[in-house]
């Protein structure tokens, strides 16, 4: 079970990246509801307000999608919650990844929740037509976050490997010496 300071940083992390990601929409609904977008890095990284109603990538489940991913990202915080409560003492690294996973579900929820357009998204990356789906700071926190909890299970998976190695070593040479 996590440490009080673990589920902290768990805590501290998922409303760091909602505030940050709440502002950056405010941001970019004041700055960019009137303009065709901003160029931050040529044509390669601009500024361009778009709003999802479905999920990553523009998904869209039809005239429910609001709902459906509105549901969807209540059963993923309370789902990323309870990971960190049950997660092993002395992770950070996962706490700090289930963190921004959390806080990125949680921040496209409070879209959802607060505009019927849809989730505001407004980081444009690309070349010329061959552009990324355009995306924010909560999707952002998403996907790092995940790759990151990928990265923790992969190196608990690892150790517990060795660790089982280990233990038919010691077996193997135990059994030896009892012959």
């Amino acid at each position: 079970m996590a440490s009080g300071a673990e589920r902290r940083l768990f805590w501290t992390t998922a409303a760091s990246v909602v505030v940050l990601d709440f502002l950056t929409k405010l941001g970019a609904e004041a700055r960019l509801l009137h303009s065709a977008g901003l160029p931050v890095i040529g044509e390669w990284v601009q500024l361009r307000l778009v709003y999802n109603p479905g999920a990553a990538f523009g998904l869209n489940v039809g005239p429910y999608s609001r709902w459906i991913f509105l549901v969807i990202a209540v059963v993923a915080v309370l789902v990323l919650n309870r990971m960190s409560s049950d997660g092993q003492p002395g992770d950070r690294f996962r706490q700090l990844a289930l963190g921004a996973v959390c806080g990125g579900a949680f921040g496209n929820l409070v879209d959802r929740l607060r505009n019927p357009q849809g989730v505001v998204d407004f980081l444009d990356v690309g070349v010329g037509s061959m552009r990324w789906p355009t995306f924010n700071v909560a999707d952002m926190a998403v996907s790092c976050g995940a790759v990151a909890l990928a990265v923790s299970l992969w190196r608990e998976d690892a150790r517990r490997a060795e660790v089982g190695d280990a233990e038919a070593a010691a077996e193997s040479s135990q059994s030896a010496t009892t012959v």
